[in-house]
């Protein structure tokens, strides 16, 4: 809120926008239009004297009327009696008259003062907080400058300010770019060229924008339209400026790229900064510490330098890697990365993951990360170009889980860690981790425990020296404060069938873990192993108390004393996870020490956990939706939500533990409550969020099922792909899960599985352009669905059905539909689905010739979208206000919104739904001639439907030969 607004005592002046007086937020009365004009023209010379003469001329211009002077003063006079007790705030002098204002009380002076201040915190280096502050000041125009003002001086200030906010504009949009919001930027660009199509600072920036955001044949197209823009309108070519990074582009110069890892959140400078915490007590290694620093900072001139270690699993390569790191850290200004890779887990890391963590820490916006891996791999090679960053590789599977994630120039040094040595890496240097030497591990162990005693190296030697072990010995000792050192040596003798063991190869480790889960009490044991069964990264308090079959209270009583023995880690607040060998141990207890009718019972109890607690979210999205009354059975419960926002934000968290789970529970007695977690839990796919992993799970499970013969199971795994593959533009399979999911209907009595495979089917069908057959399939699965007494999808039915419908020209009894499937809705209660609704009944009332009502409701769907993490039907509710516009003649706000679109789908990956908003924003372009990015959009459009094998192919060709 600028300074002067919502304060009662003094007057705050307006010109940005209508001419206003206001005392808090009440306005008041200006006058006529002439009266206004004399107040503009006070204010926009404020502290100096107006004469008579240039008074009259500034309102009337050449030909005033006889009376000017005399209503001059009338204007003057009933302008002091608008302000009241300020009225002495005009002043005659002089033989005219000065208006006198104290500070900040008239927006264009704050606006100005921002303006000021945006540009010192630039050249301070903070450009985030720059651009706020450019924010604010543009937020204080409120409509054309000087509204309702007449007469020339007026019009020609209005010019001027209007020049004034465009120049403050365009330096808030330069530091988008500059902090790393080209994709953001390139929506308002579009608009802003269309606007204003000869303002080049604008081509400038909406080139740079494109180029930044991966889209190098649009920046090249944009320069190509403004040349021949310029030769039409102007006989001129471009300037300098355009013509240089037209030039620079064509030559990739990685100068252009915004320069990484300089800006954080809130807009705050930052270099990434991600190494674990050294250990205070890191001992030995001295040889290898000096070899491994010497290689990272060999010196420039020698490429990438990669420096690998690896060993048996709990020899110290992570604790000698983040050591090293630590000690060059200055020979690397730039920063440090890290990452976990998971290599010995059930799940390594994905290389796209691990490069999208990488260029969001490097600066980089969700927006602008492609969604190909290689892509990634490109534009991260290219944010490291020139700079000296140091990447701590830790924990990797083998060298093709690393490749990607290699530098591309010279300037920045790798350090990789892994239990198998990395020869795939070409010209790494190579280090193979023992054992510690005895005297290393005597003074590391008497460093942790702070006990000088002859039986130290007996403890020593009984662990083989290895550093876990070590550790594990000495916080037991740690902990147990009346053990002296000779009883934890004694202890370790008793079980030297084991302790033999540790010199063995991966058996030290188990050894090393035998010492604490051996001395647990009996309950907390159990604990530890069967916590080990889900693949999950790690596991809630709930969750863990369903495994265990207690009470979240008892279970975090037997949880708590595991973390303390360093058994058990304990990432946040009532979450839990393991370290990926101690994992791996604990399984081995549970295979050991507890039944597989005991395992199965834990699984089943976790799958129970999540079955019920996502069937929980679902009928809360769902109201309406008696799906309760057809799952499986559960005899474990799951939670309870308070609200909406609780339960999505449930789901959402738990997704990868809730898919793991899924995944494991493909066996006979689970299959079916396996299916209905998938199916209770298609939002995760179907908003886009996790549409890959959930593929995936369910891809896996159908293979389980299919020798089991479950019709009902298989069916309803079927039934949410087809809108998931349809969604990203996979019609084959769709067109496969929708006949499997109608073929598994007619061998079992499933009403939700013969109405959604109808359902769905329909769908398909449509997009299809099959519209017999969708009509055929929606009327079958509303019967269906209102015979089961689903209200919900009774509506969504309905919804279905109005497309047909608008598809085959009955537009006003799609609009009927629409307003049925609304007030069921509404009657109902839904939320999320009522989303849907508005969506088609803005489709609906755009046919029937109401554009600005069919807007509002689309505008209402998207909030709602937008305020439930649906990102894929966000981007599909920009690209339909978009078509709107379009179809409306407004082709720049069609551009703005198709951009929107866009950039809400790099994180989806729907690459049909892409296409179609790249072809409706050539559409945009072309009216606004930018004719050549229209076809470099059409281009790419065309690219994604032919791998698509999409029939909208045959549309864009014509639109290009065209």
């Amino acid at each position: 809120m600028a300074d002067g607004v919502g304060d009662q005592q003094h007057l705050w002046f307006t010109v940005l926008g209508p001419v206003g007086i206001w005392r808090g937020t009440q306005r008041l009365d200006a006058g006529s239009p002439q009266q206004r004009a004399l107040l503009a023209m006070l204010l926009l010379r404020v502290g100096w004297v107006a004469s008579v003469p240039d008074l009259i001329d500034a309102m009337w211009g050449q030909e005033p009327p006889a009376t000017a002077v005399a209503a001059l003063r009338t204007y003057a006079s009933r302008l002091r009696k608008a302000l009241g007790s300020d009225a002495d705030m005009v002043v005659s002098e002089s033989g005219g008259y000065v208006l006198r204002i104290g500070e900040s009380r008239l927006d264009l002076d704050v606006a100005e003062r921002l303006s000021t201040e945006a540009e010192r915190e630039h050249r301070c280096g903070r450009p985030g907080r720059a651009r706020e502050l450019l924010l604010q000041a543009l937020d204080l125009w409120t409509g054309d400058a000087l509204t309702d003002a007449p007469g020339p001086y007026c019009a020609a200030q209005r010019a001027r300010l209007e020049e004034r906010r465009l120049a403050l504009l365009e330096s808030r949009l330069d530091l988008d770019l500059e902090i790393g919001r080209h994709a953001e930027a390139v929506a308002e660009l579009t608009a802003l060229t269309a606007a204003h199509p000869l303002r080049e600072r604008l081509r400038e920036l909406l080139m740079l924008a494109l180029y930044r955001g991966g889209r190098q044949a649009e920046a090249l197209a944009t320069f190509d339209d403004t040349r021949r823009l310029l030769a039409d309108e102007l006989g001129t070519d471009p300037g300098p400026n355009l013509s240089e990074l037209h030039q620079r582009i064509l030559r990739a110069d990685p100068d252009l790229l915004p320069p990484p890892g300089k800006q954080g959140v809130g807009g705050v400078l930052l270099r990434p900064a991600q190494l674990p915490a050294d250990l205070s007590d890191f001992t030995g290694r001295s040889r290898m510490v000096k070899e491994l620093a010497r290689q990272l900072t060999a010196g420039e001139g020698q490429g990438i330098v990669v420096s690998a270690t690896s060993g048996i699993g709990g020899v110290g390569k992570t604790a000698l890697s983040v050591h090293v790191a630590h000690r060059v850290r200055p020979h690397f200004p730039d920063g440090q990365l890290y990452v976990d890779l998971q290599g010995v887990g059930p799940a390594p890391a994905e290389p796209g993951a691990v490069l999208g963590g990488f260029l969001r820490a490097l600066g980089l916006p969700d927006v602008a990360l492609p969604r190909e891996v290689s892509e990634r791999a490109a534009l991260y090679r290219s944010a490291l170009d020139g700079r000296r960053i140091l990447i701590l590789l830790d924990n990797a599977r083998d060298a093709a889980q690393v490749r990607s994630l290699l530098p591309g120039t010279q300037g920045c040094a790798v350090l990789v860690s892994s239990r198998t040595r990395m020869t795939g890496l070409a010209g790494a240097h190579q280090v193979e981790l023992d054992v510690m030497d005895p005297q290393d591990a005597l003074a590391l162990f008497t460093r942790i425990t702070g006990r000088r005693d002859e039986a130290n190296i007996d403890v020593v030697a009984a662990c083989g020296f290895l550093p876990l072990a070590l550790r594990i010995a000495a916080t037991r000792l740690a902990t147990r404060r009346s053990w002296t050192v000779a009883d934890l040596a004694r202890k370790l003798a008793d079980e030297r069938s084991r302790l033999d063991e540790l010199c063995a190869g991966d058996l030290t480790v188990t050894a090393s873990f035998e010492l604490g889960y051996r001395n647990l009490p009996a309950q907390q044991a159990r604990a530890f192993h069967l916590l080990s069964l889900p693949d999950g990264p790690d596991i809630s308090l709930t969750a863990a108390a369903a495994v265990l079959g207690l009470s979240p209270v008892e279970t975090r009583r037997l949880l708590e004393p595991l973390v303390d023995a360093s058994l058990l880690e304990s990432t946040a607040p009532d979450r839990y996870c393991y370290h990926d060998l101690v994992r791996l141990y604990a399984r081995t207890c549970a295979e050991r020490d507890a039944s597989p009718d005991q395992r199965e019972a834990a699984m089943s109890r976790l799958l129970d956990f999540y079955l019920s607690t996502a069937a929980q979210e679902y009928v809360i999205e769902r109201p309406g939706d008696p799906i309760l009354d057809h799952l499986e059975p559960t005899q474990w419960p799951g939670l309870s939500f308070e609200s909406r926002d609780t339960a999505l934000e449930w789901l959402f968290s738990e997704a990868r533990n809730l898919l793991a789970c899924a995944r494991a529970s493909g066996h006979r007695s689970a299959l079916r409550r396996a299916a209905d977690l998938m199916f209770v839990a298609k939002d995760l796919a179907e908003t886009g969020a996790h549409a890959p992993q959930y593929t995936q799970v369910n891809a896996h499970l159908l293979n389980v099922a299919r020798p089991q013969k479950d019709a009902q199971a298989e069916g309803r795994l079927h039934c949410p792909m087809v809108n998931v593959h349809v969604l990203a533009g996979r019609f084959e399979e769709a067109e496969q899960a929708a006949q499997a999911a109608l073929a598994f209907r007619l061998h079992c009595t499933d009403p939700v599985l013969s109405a959604h495979a109808l359902n769905e089917s329909a769908i398909l069908a449509s997009v299809q352009r099959q519209y017999e057959n969708a009509e055929q399939y929606q009327l079958q699965a509303l019967e269906v669905f209102r015979h089961y007494g689903n209200h919900n999808s009774e509506a969504s039915a309905l919804n279905n059905l109005a497309r047909v419908y608008l598809e085959t020209g009955r537009v006003a009894q799609a609009v009927k539909l629409c307003e049925q499937a609304l007030a069921i809705y509404h009657a109902i209660g839904a939320t999320l689905r009522l989303a849907n609704g508005k969506y088609t009944l803005g489709l609906a009332l755009a046919r029937a010739g109401r554009p600005e009502e069919a807007l509002e409701q689309m505008n209402q769907a998207l909030l709602i979208f937008q305020s439930n993490r649906h990102r894929l039907w966000e981007a599909l509710a920009y690209w339909r206000m978009s078509e709107m516009h379009l179809a409306a003649s407004r082709p720049v706000q069609a551009a703005g919104l198709a951009e929107h679109a866009l950039a809400t789908l790099h994180s989806t990956g729907s690459s049909w739904i892409r296409a179609k908003a790249l072809t409706t924003l050539g559409h945009a372009l072309r009216r606004t001639k930018h004719t050549d990015r229209a076809r470099a959009c059409w281009r790419e459009a065309l690219t994604l439907y032919a791998q698509l094998g999409s029939p909208d192919a045959a549309n864009v060709r014509s639109l290009l030969s065209a």
